[in-house]
């Protein structure tokens, strides 16, 4: 087991709400007030500094935060913590995943400003926005420099945020120390992943060993593996329990990875809240397309290779509709959706063998099936 279940566990009020959340859609739902309390703060604060940064950097960034998002690392962490037997405050594990909520913000300011994506979820993204605002305002200089260096300036702040946020929890937790552990290596995989995917967009790179490393890096250990440790930890959970969990986040995370760029190539816009062929505009290295590649070199798809390798057609509409044409025809699409099954499949099985409750695994099941997108997690509770 993955550790003692404390007496009334799971039943402590959570911040702000004045209810614990029985569910990890319920905690999903409970951190938005756990959010808007601790913006709330760090606005007032803002204001105190200097009212022009209030208005135009802290403002903005609290609007982003507040405006959505699956929340799904506020999930993650509530089912690590129920894994573990969720003693205690349920308020803890909500203020952990608003922290990841913060820190997501920040990782979303700072993705759309490298890929000069305009849109996101669903509104302007944020340097698009401080575009908008140097214009109306007719401010001086060049409007892409400014307003980019303001984008910098206001993920960094929601970086602060959120560093700030884990920090107090830390201090009030008995296993602050773990947890702060779990935080610092979480922030370097962040950072590396990031990297080596504008090192590999510079390089050509198509290796698809090379983009499976990328996304893990980049966005399976903080969307699932890292925030289901952080659960765990808060729970008291020992080091070899913690273990399991993060080998079963693994997975899922790598999962959500490759339905996201999936999604990314294939995705409705309207659904997913900003543009769909961005990836494929820049031939951004992702497992979808390092598979395509290697099996259009394969086959010797030579049609295939011209579109989708680096220094190929322009990347107007019609390249993308070809793109596309060769993700299907050569069965990179397919391969990727098996993937994300097999990954599905064996998280949960590797999630089970923590020696979980029913009730945990099957949270944990829905809330696979929900961030992955796919009907492939099967058995319910991962066995």
């Amino acid at each position: 087991m993955l550790g003692p279940r404390a007496t009334g566990a799971g039943t402590g009020m959570n911040a702000g709400t004045g209810r614990a959340p029985h569910t990890a859609a319920g905690a999903a739902a409970a951190v938005e007030a756990v959010l808007a309390e601790h913006l709330g703060g760090r606005l007032r604060e803002a204001r105190r500094v200097d009212p022009v940064f209030a208005e135009e950097v802290a403002s903005r960034v609290a609007a982003f935060v507040l405006r959505g998002g699956k929340r799904l690392r506020t999930s993650f962490v509530w089912c690590g913590w129920l894994a573990a037997g969720g003693p205690g405050d349920a308020g803890t594990p909500l203020r952990v995943g608003a922290a990841l909520e913060l820190l997501q913000a920040c990782a979303l300011v700072h993705d759309d400003v490298m890929d000069r994506s305009p849109l996101r979820r669903g509104a302007h993204a944020v340097h698009a926005d401080f575009a908008r605002m140097h214009r109306a305002g007719r401010m001086y200089g060049s409007v892409e420099s400014w307003s980019v260096n303001a984008a910098v300036l206001a993920g960094d702040l929601a970086l602060a945020w959120a560093d700030d946020l884990l920090t107090e929890t830390a201090l009030s937790s008995p296993y602050g120390e773990r947890l702060h552990q779990e935080w610092k290596a979480m922030r370097a995989e962040m950072v590396a992943g990031q990297y080596l995917d504008v090192r590999a967009q510079a390089t050509g790179a198509s290796d698809p060993a090379q983009a499976r490393n990328i996304a893990t890096l980049k966005s399976a250990l903080y969307t699932v593996e890292r925030p289901l440790a952080l659960g765990a930890v808060l729970a008291g959970a020992g080091a070899e329990a913690v273990d399991g969990l993060r080998a079963a986040g693994r997975c899922v995370g790598l999962a959500f990875q490759l339905r996201d760029d999936l999604l990314g190539a294939f995705g409705d816009p309207a659904v997913v809240g900003k543009p769909t062929d961005e990836d494929l505009r820049a031939r951004k290295l992702t497992y979808l397309l390092a598979v395509a590649h290697r099996l259009a070199t394969e086959s010797g798809d030579t049609d295939a290779l011209a579109v989708l390798g680096p220094g190929g057609a322009a990347p107007g509409g019609e390249t993308v509709h070809l793109m596309r044409a060769a993700l299907e025809r050569t069965g990179a699409r397919a391969v990727v959706e098996e993937e994300i099954a097999a990954l599905s499949a064996s998280g949960l099985r590797l999630f089970a063998a923590t020696g979980a409750d029913a009730r945990a695994r099957r949270e944990f099941a829905s809330l696979v099936a929900r961030a992955v997108g796919t009907a492939a997690v099967r058995g319910g509770e991962g066995e």
